[in-house]
């Protein structure tokens, strides 16, 4: 029977990860496309009519949910409020709900108004259901945890796209990570034995992948790139010979766990497939908070040299950190601003510790009755903690605030990025020509960040780089472009009222367990950003 089937991506917040301000520099509109979705895509029977509506880039036509036999929806938790709206949409014109993905798989003992859930891994779930729905026997909820044989996954349906407006287009080619942190919630998803795609079937997505438009920049999107490693150096060797045979068109980009370090083949392998940056896990400068959260991988060399060694490669880190931890020093928020400096990090993504559901985590603080209440998924912006901290609240969220303020002032911002700037090697594999996108984002950028308060900053920044190599200076516009969406993120940020949620915290668990040793959190925050408005 054929049917006609909107799949709709909701919207992602801005956040620090949506790089909203910095997309508009290069004329993009998002980041990445629904990859989960493009999967489900080519799951679903080809007489079908499929339409894909990504929120983060288009609006919703109601004529197009009023004209669908069904919607599918996958989110992430952190989509949840978008993800409310299409499903009211849907409601209102009667259009059956078909709902997947992580925050489904997470929470949809929760979530009201879907008619059919198709939870945990689709290659399982997803050919149960068709199968009953061509029955006419589809019942509410479809799940299981067997981990699939992902090297039958279908090539997804990037054709759904329009992939000019996305900055980078992302691919697959494991599922599961090895370690074990207690606050990750990849391991209770996909299980911590890593399932990898073939060389060959990764090569065949990416010829589809780059076929479909002008696609410059890959993004791996495995929740830790190295979990096999031996497999991995497989994967890389192929990527080498397909970039030595394509002339290099692409650049790639993945998250890896830091002990990519200790592996010179495998460093050797990035730079050669010309990999340009990797987010990295780092959390905690502090030791003790890492053996206590069981991130053990990162206590088995120095962080710092580690970061170097990869930066040298040619390849950017990224890296996540955490504050409000149990174990966390009381001096931790220095701690915090003076590794991330000494780093060369310019995207340091900072965030408040997240009970996510189904964790180590989450179990251990249910069980000690320090829950408040579900997660948003937005650990950055969402100031609402949603359990009970060890240290008082008030000093874990304007000690959170006073670390975003120091690291994004644009002239700390600026040193991380010509160090960093001075480790990159001169030799790049890849290399973009000036076409009227790169000289509209220059134009953009002196336009913008010439004329802003930190102008003299941003001008130090791009002489002392052309200076110390020009061959590089389109690294550095591209450092400078971030910092604009980075610094605009921070300022926005700075601006709540953070006694609010303080005086919320406190409403929640009665007693003074949130003012002791706070410290006086009475003015509204006194760590504002010097120059911050961009």
């Amino acid at each position: 029977m054929k049917r006609r089937v909107l799949l709709v991506y909701p919207e992602i917040p801005i956040t620090y990860w949506s790089f909203k301000y910095s997309l508009e520099f290069i004329g993009k509109k998002t980041i990445f496309p629904p990859l989960g979705l493009l999967t489900v895509a080519a799951m679903l029977p080809e007489e079908w009519e499929l339409k894909l509506v990504d929120l983060n880039a288009e609006t919703l036509d109601p004529a197009d949910v009023a004209d669908a036999d069904m919607v599918f929806l996958s989110a992430m938790m952190i989509q949840q409020e978008s993800f409310r709206e299409v499903v009211s949409l849907c409601r209102e014109h009667g259009t059956t709900v078909v709902a997947g993905g992580p925050y489904a798989t997470s929470s949809h003992h929760v979530i009201d108004g879907i008619d059919h859930f198709i939870l945990n891994e689709a290659e399982v779930t997803l050919p149960r259901f068709l199968e009953d729905l061509e029955k006419d026997k589809a019942v509410h909820i479809y799940e299981d945890d067997t981990r699939p044989d992902i090297t039958k996954s279908p090539v997804p349906r990037f054709d759904l796209i329009d992939p000019d407006v996305y900055s980078s287009m992302p691919i697959q080619f494991s599922r599961g990570c090895p370690f074990n942190c207690e606050f990750c919630d990849i391991i209770e998803l996909f299980g911590r034995v890593p399932r990898t795609k073939d060389p060959d079937q990764f090569v065949r997505e990416l010829d589809t992948l780059v076929s479909v438009g002008d696609v410059r920049s890959v993004f791996i999107v495995d929740d830790n790139l190295i979990g096999n490693k031996k497999r991995v150096k497989d994967l890389l060797r192929a990527i080498v010979q397909w970039q030595k045979d394509h002339n290099y068109p692409v650049s790639f980009q993945a998250e890896a766990s830091i002990n990519l370090a200790d592996d010179e083949e495998l460093l050797d392998l990035m730079e050669e497939a010309a990999f340009d940056m990797v987010f990295v896990g780092i959390e905690t400068p502090d030791e003790e908070t890492l053996k206590s959260t069981k991130k053990l991988q990162n206590i088995r060399g120095n962080m710092l040299e580690n970061v170097e060694k990869i930066q040298r490669r040619g390849i950017e880190v990224t890296a996540g950190f955490i504050v409000g931890f149990d174990s966390d020093p009381e001096d931790i928020f220095d701690m915090q601003i003076d590794w991330i400096q000494r780093s060369g990090i310019i995207q340091a993504m900072v965030g408040l510790l997240d009970a996510l559901p189904n964790t180590q985590l989450y179990r251990r603080l249910q069980k000690e009755g320090r829950l408040l209440g579900d997660s948003s998924g937005n650990n950055t912006h969402d100031l609402d903690l949603n359990f009970i901290p060890k240290m008082p609240v008030s000093k874990v969220i304007t000690g959170y605030l006073r670390v975003l303020s120091e690291i994004y002032e644009p002239k700390n911002y600026f040193k991380r990025a010509f160090e960093l700037y001075k480790r990159l090697p001169g030799n790049k594999k890849v290399y973009r020509p000036f076409t009227k996108r790169e000289a509209r984002a220059l134009f953009l950028s002196f336009y913008r960040q010439t004329f802003s308060r930190y102008g003299h900053h941003y001008l130090r920044f791009l002489w002392k780089s052309l200076r110390y190599d020009a061959r590089l200076f389109s690294e550095a516009v591209a450092m400078a472009i971030k910092g604009y969406h980075l610094f605009k993120i921070t300022g926005m940020l700075l601006e709540e009222d953070v006694n609010m949620y303080i005086e919320n915290a406190e409403k929640a668990v009665p007693g003074s367990w949130s003012r002791q040793g706070a410290g006086a959190p009475g003015n509204k925050k006194k760590v504002a950003l010097q120059g911050m408005k961009a």
